[in-house]
Order: C-alpha cells, then sequence, then structure tokens
C-alpha cells in the first residue's frame, strides 16, 4: 500500500474536496467556501499545494456561461520512449483515446504528448522535455510514465510546487504527484511465482531449475519483479533453485536480434535451466530460443506484457503466462484523472492491477490485443 496520497481516493462535497477516511490526502482548507480556487491542502511528504492561480484563472473562466470565455485546459503526457517495440504504440493508443474520455468531463482539456524519440528509455531527455513546457508555461496538468523510482521525483515535486497537479503511471514512483497509477513490482513477481506454482501442480512438470531475465535488470521495477519472483518459487516449489538472482539477471536489452541471441547462448551455456522469468518485454524471444534449441517441452517461460509472439508461445505449450500490465490504460490514466482533479476536485486512486494470460483466456486476450494494435 502506497502512503499519503497514493491509493486514496478524494471524494467531492459541496464542491470541496473532503479527505478519505482511507488514508490521509489532499484536502482543501476549511476556510475555503464552496467552489473557491484555488484547490489547496498538503502533499504526502508535508509539503503545501494550491492550484496555480493562472490555472485557476482559466478554470474560472469556463465556468462562465458564456462559452465564448473557454480557454484550454493544457494537459500533457510524457512517457519513456516513442519507438519501443509492443510498449510505444500501446501507450500511443491509450493516449489517444484517453483524450475523448477526459473531454466528456471537461470540454476544455487538450492534449499534448512528448516521448524521446530513441528506443531506450531516456529519463534524461523526458525531464528536458517536460521542462521546456513548463518554463514557457504550456502545461495546466501533466501525467509522467515514469521510469524509475526516484527518477522523477524532483521534477514532479518542483512541479507540484508550482501549482500544478502531477500524475504519474507505469512504475512506482516516491514524489508528490497525486496518484502513482502501476503495479508495486514486488507483488507482481510473487504473482508470477504462484502462477507457474499452479501450473506445475496442475501439469506434474517437474520443474526445479530457474533464471531470471530483463531487458534492463538494473530498472527497480525489474528487481522487484525478480525478487518477488524467486522468493515465490522458492516458498512454493520443493528443493527450487535459481542459476542467477537479480543481481546477476540476464540482461537480454530491448532489442529483439539481441534478445533472441542472449537466450540462445544462455541456454546453451545453463543446459540444466528448465524455468526462465523475463519481466518485460522479451519472452517471446525466449520462446524462440526454446524451440530453435530443440528444447520445447524441456523449458518453459512465463514473460510480462502482450505480443503476437507471447500468445503464440502460450498456445505451443511454451509458455505459461504473460502477465498484460494494461499499458493501454496507463496512458489513458493522466488525462481523465487531470479532468477529474480540475473539474470535480476528484483525485481517482490506483485501481490498476495485472490481467495473466492463459491458455484459459487466450483467445479473448488475442482479439483484444489484435484490437488494440488495429489488426
Amino acid at each position: 500500500m502506497r502512503i499519503g496520497l497514493r491509493g486514496a481516493g478524494v471524494a467531492l462535497a459541496s464542491a470541496s474536496l473532503i479527505v478519505a477516511a482511507a488514508a490521509p490526502t489532499l484536502a482543501q482548507d476549511a476556510s475555503q467556501a464552496p467552489g473557491d480556487w484555488p484547490l489547496s491542502g498538503t502533499l504526502r511528504d508535508g509539503t503545501p499545494f494550491t492550484l496555480a492561480p493562472r490555472i485557476a484563472e482559466k478554470l474560472a473562466l469556463n465556468a462562465d456561461a458564456d462559452p465564448g470565455n473557454d480557454v484550454p485546459i493544457q494537459y500533457v503526457f510524457s512517457y519513456g520512449s516513442a519507438s519501443i517495440p509492443l510498449f510505444s504504440p500501446q501507450y500511443e493508443r491509450g493516449y489517444q483515446r484517453s483524450i475523448p474520455e477526459a473531454q466528456a468531463i471537461m470540454p476544455q482539456l487538450s492534449g499534448t504528448p512528448i516521448a524521446p524519440a530513441s528506443q531506450l528509455q531516456d529519463p534524461n531527455l523526458q525531464i528536458a522535455q517536460i521542462s521546456a513546457l513548463w518554463q514557457a508555461g504550456l502545461v495546466d496538468c501533466l501525467s509522467i510514465q515514469s521510469t524509475g523510482a526516484n527518477a522523477f521525483t524532483q521534477i514532479v515535486n518542483d512541479i507540484m510546487a508550482d501549482g500544478i497537479p502531477v500524475f504519474t503511471v507505469g512504475v512506482e514512483s516516491n514524489g508528490n504527484e497525486l496518484t502513482n497509477f502501476t503495479q508495486i513490482s514486488h507483488n507482481e513477481g510473487r504473482q508470477a511465482a504462484q502462477i507457474v506454482a499452479d501450473w506445475i501442480a496442475e501439469t506434474g512438470n517437474d520443474i526445479k531449475v530457474f533464471a531470471v531475465s530483463g531487458g534492463d535488470p538494473t530498472q527497480n521495477w525489474s528487481q522487484g519483479r525478480m525478487q518477488g519472483f524467486i522468493e515465490g518459487i522458492t516458498e512454493l516449489v520443493p528443493d527450487a533453485r535459481f542459476v542467477n538472482d537479480a543481481s546477476s539477471a540476464l540482461n537480454t536489452t530491448y532489442d529483439p536480434a539481441n534478445t533472441y541471441d542472449a537466450y540462445r547462448a544462455f541456454l546453451l551455456g545453463n543446459p540444466d535451466v528448465q524455468f526462465i522469468e523475463n519481466v518485460d518485454i522479451g519472452a517471446e524471444h525466449a520462446n524462440r530460443a526454446i524451440r530453435d534449441s530443440g528444447l520445447a517441452g524441456k523449458v518453459f517461460s512465463i514473460g510480462w506484457n502482450v505480443s503476437q509472439g507471447q500468445l503464440d508461445g502460450i498456445e505451443e505449450g511454451l509458455q505459461v503466462a504473460a502477465l498484460d500490465q494494461r499499458w493501454g490504460d496507463q496512458a489513458a490514466f493522466g488525462a481523465v484523472a487531470c479532468a477529474d482533479f480540475l473539474q470535480n476536485g476528484i483525485i481517482r486512486p490506483n485501481s490498476q492491477e495485472l490481467l495473466p494470460v492463459t491458455q484459459a483466456n487466450l483467445a479473448e486476450a488475442r482479439a483484444d490485443f489484435e484490437s488494440i494494435m488495429g489488426n
């Protein structure tokens, strides 16, 4: 459970913010009359928040009965890369569908997506892009796809201190954002371990030797997923052992060719491995390496996110599950959260959960994926 604002909801009562019973959160000062702007309150680290006067002025103009006075509310969505396979297209589509959803709440909302062009996520470039728009006065509300617990803490806190609402999505974060919309990485790893342990029990496969891997194993979310998986498997599978751990995990990169080559070499050098956890988008390449190495039925995988290759791997029995973290929902969260906060004074809570895709729901998952990808 997150502390402070994270995971806590705020309900609108008499047009003023009230504290939800579950946890402390941003609350409007009792001296403010219903409908007064700007909103103000205390953030999770104890610092004060007051909505920037320029944004309050826009909201007041838009509340006027004359639509001719309306001014755009400038929502910005920053995500890690416009070029990562699977990730980037799903994030882009999630953002696109979020704008009309947000405009149904706040018609004046106008959206701008920004992302580095490189295939590797670059927090420094993300921060530079965000800062340029912020310093130019072109951000009224912001959502950031974070890439690490502390990567965006300073920029989030600085922008919140300027009276601009910020939300984060994608991975856990330590900033003052109103909501961090994501899963808890350690819990994800434990969930994956339970799925694998249940599969072992159901199928009778004698799986004892495991490995962990990922495109960037040093990331905090990678570490959490690996550590949770190792802990869960060690508890749930008798005599299980790992040939590596979160500190020595196989680094596959995010490049498909490099990932495939890394798995081929790893399988050749570790002939006793029976199960591989991939914590991001590479499980489909692990599946190809398993198949091409003549190890189908002897080595299995589990991975995160959804791709045609992973769905095919599940259908073939190479992959136990794909854990869909619903990238589109992460990308769609910020626009609606901004609209609800600025229009209604509501802070939307973190409600995201993984969706495990297995053979039991494969057909439905395939149809959903093809729809998302425009096939």
